[in-house]
């Protein structure tokens, strides 16, 4: 078909950025459109492909970007883009955007966000609030850099291997620094407990761990507890409080079994004294608010024993509870009264004529008091002589507790307090001074009058020197006390047994305190493994470790500190042989001294100083030699009601809570040779070969005896 101007030919490509002149004076109507080129003319079944249908970004397009100057206007009517389509990549939209001289625009620069140009009024009221996010800012920037440093890493796996470092870096020095500040790192001396006076009360961190030298005088191997007097004395009231939460009620069953309501814990040792002297002992368990979930069974509990106290705060340990508790009991703790004549009339103190009537009884509350509650008229109930905290990881012998408050309750303050002054730590020597008893004729209507005693294991370091929190007591004048001082309760928060030593010390009349100590018979469980632990103690090992200490004493040459001109003695460091034991090591687990054996023989090889106790597997003939010639009860108590161990500490399981009950309460008060003994006395009994055998050692002459005893 020959050319006409009948057909419309389709535009061509139109190219902006080419076709028009930079210094056309064409009117703003006219386009100049390119001429046509000599490319063949497209085919009719060829649709016609107008660039200007596709994005800025097609393929189409020759030219992504644009200029002002190349770029027709936005007024212009024939242009050849649509109005919905625009240009991503464009610079500017049209040629008034790039003249910033226009007389129609302001002089205000284009710099700057339209947020930072066109402040208003609310923006300038928040000024405070920008200042007060510059710290943010600042931390944000240096996070940044910090993040952004080449030595952060980066990658997953660096970022991994990053924190298992830094988390065993952090573990080491936490242990370094609690292993520093650990004040236990060594066993403690227990044997020097027992048998110095200046370390079984020290005054300071110093003397808990030396002694005298020389030391001045003979020491005394005679048993210094309890005196001959002590069943003449009225028995001390005393109000326990075992501290539980809510779900122990297995432990809570256990104490109640066993040291709150067994002869052995109650009368004491022998024939006992019937329960006389815990008559006015009563046994309570301390509680917080309960769960939800123990509610209920706390509130049967309560009815069945009625032995249970809620105190109105949250169950805690280190967050008041202890002052809680004395501030319940100096309103609501009551003891029953003396229900028997003494040869010495009771104390009269201020709180003496305070009664009510007498409460529900627990189960295992004194015999006494069930008697009296049988009568038509029950006696009323007092105030406590004394108060007493306890943890229920605690085995506690109430006789012997009951015992030593007693002995202090009527003992004659000593008027010197000189730091070197002997007689002034001995609290348990009460040989060298008579008791001093109050009488009804003694004053004690006063308040000022009552003694004011706080008692329990003197913990002494280089920080602090309180009584620790296993066991301790405070007489009713300092109870009356706390619950009343306002400063008192500002000193809560903290560990419980430090606190109230703070109590103390911050009292009116803090140096008349008297502070009682007991180190000796007071310790952890064998299996325990802290520096307090040892073996079952009993006054015939005691008895024997007396005697080797004293032998020490009198054999071990003079050392004085040099340069040192003064007739004081000085102190040594005690030998690390008064910490050993024949039972448990500091530091290392325990395990039995011999792999098959029955309950008995194992319970006997934890008592302190016993045969069985130092035998070991390579000699396993020696424990039924052992166990035939071990001490019964009546040995091992001298023949004394009192005398033995007060507390057993840290029992953690109640396995261990049996076998502190099997050695403390369980036993036959003689022994097969004993008993063998008693009815032959003209026999001489064989005597036990050594059991510290060398490892490469092997028994000789002893064989035969050994088997005929191990057969007989």
């Amino acid at each position: 078909m020959p050319p006409s101007t009948n057909f419309l030919v389709p535009l061509p490509s139109v190219t902006l950025s080419d076709d028009y002149d930079n210094a056309s004076t064409d009117s703003d109507d006219t386009m100049r459109m390119p001429l046509p080129s000599a490319s063949p003319r497209p085919s009719p079944s060829q649709s016609p492909r107008p660039t200007f249908l596709f994005l800025p970004s097609s393929p189409g397009r020759n030219s992504a970007n644009s200029t002002a100057n190349s770029t027709p206007n936005v007024s212009r009517s024939t242009s050849p883009l649509p109005q919905y389509f625009t240009l991503a990549h464009s610079s500017c939209s049209s040629e008034t955007e790039s003249e910033p001289s226009s007389p129609l625009l302001s002089r205000r620069t284009s710099s700057g966000t339209w947020r930072q140009q066109d402040r208003r009024w609310w923006e300038f009221s928040n000024r405070r609030r920008r200042r007060e996010g510059r710290f943010l800012r600042i931390l944000k920037k240096w996070m940044r850099r910090i993040v952004r440093h080449p030595l952060v890493p980066k990658h997953p796996i660096t970022i991994i291997l990053t924190l298992v470092v830094l988390s065993a870096f952090a573990t080491f020095l936490t242990l370094l620094l609690i292993y520093i500040f650990n004040p236990d790192k060594e066993p403690l001396p227990w044997r020097g407990y027992c048998s110095i006076p200046s370390m079984a009360s020290p005054t300071d961190h110093i003397m808990s761990s030396t002694y005298p030298s020389p030391y001045p005088g003979p020491l005394s191997t005679e048993r210094t507890f309890p005196p001959d007097n002590i069943d003449t004395l009225p028995p001390a009231g005393i109000f326990i409080g075992v501290f539980s939460i809510d779900s122990a009620f297995e432990r809570r069953s256990l104490i109640r079994s066993t040291w709150a309501s067994h002869d052995r814990s109650r009368n004491g040792a022998g024939d006992g004294d019937d329960g006389m002297g815990t008559s006015r002992t009563v046994i309570r368990f301390i509680l917080g608010q309960p769960g939800r979930d123990w509610e209920r069974q706390i509130k049967l509990e309560m009815d069945m024993y009625h032995d249970i106290v809620i105190l109105p705060v949250v169950e805690n340990m280190n967050s008041g509870k202890s002052y809680a508790f004395f501030s319940w009991a100096s309103l609501d703790a009551w003891i029953p009264p003396i229900y028997f004549d003494t040869p010495v009339p009771p104390p009269r103190f201020s709180y003496s004529n305070l009664t009510t009537p007498p409460p529900p009884l627990a189960p295992h509350d004194s015999l006494h008091a069930w008697r009296d509650r049988a009568t038509p008229r029950p006696k009323a109930w007092v105030r406590p002589d004394y108060v007493v905290k306890v943890d229920d990881d605690s085995f506690v012998m109430v006789a012997e507790l009951e015992a030593r408050l007693r002995l202090a309750l009527h003992e004659k303050k000593s008027q010197s307090h000189h730091p070197r002054d002997e007689v002034s730590w001995n609290t348990t020597d009460f040989t060298s001074r008579p008791a001093f008893v109050y009488t009804s004729e003694s004053p004690g209507t006063d308040p000022l009058e009552d003694p004011m005693i706080y008692w329990g294991y003197l913990v002494t370091n280089r920080l602090h020197r309180f009584m620790a929190g296993e066991l301790y007591a405070l007489s009713w004048n300092l109870v009356d006390w706390v619950a009343r001082d306002p400063a008192v309760k500002g000193m809560v928060k903290g560990a419980e047994d430090k606190q109230t030593a703070k109590w103390m010390t911050s009292h009116p009349r803090a140096s008349e305190i008297q502070w009682k100590s007991e180190r000796c018979w007071i310790y952890d469980h064998p299996r325990s493994g802290t520096v307090y632990a040892h073996g079952f103690l009993f006054p015939s090992e005691v008895t024997r470790v007396r005697r080797s200490v004293a032998a020490f004493l009198a054999t071990a040459p003079i050392e004085k500190p040099t340069g040192t001109e003064t007739e004081d003695p000085g102190y040594l460091p005690a030998p690390t042989e008064w910490a050993h034991s024949s039972v448990s090591t500091f530091g290392v687990r325990y395990t039995h001294p011999f792999s098959v054996a029955t309950t008995q023989h194992e319970i006997e090889g934890m008592v302190e100083g016993s045969d069985m106790s130092t035998i070991r597997d390579r000699w396993p003939f020696f424990s039924n030699y052992a166990w035939r010639h071990r001490e019964g009860r009546a040995t091992r108590y001298e023949h004394q009601r009192v005398g033995g161990t007060v507390v057993v500490h840290f029992i953690k399981k109640n396995m261990w809570f049996l076998e502190t009950a099997l050695a403390m309460l369980d036993g036959e008060e003689y022994s097969e040779m004993e008993k063998f003994q008693r009815t032959e006395p003209e026999q001489v009994p064989v005597a036990l070969p050594s059991m510290s055998l060398s490892a490469h050692s092997k028994p000789t002459q002893t064989n035969s005896v050994l088997e005929q005893h191990s057969h007989s």
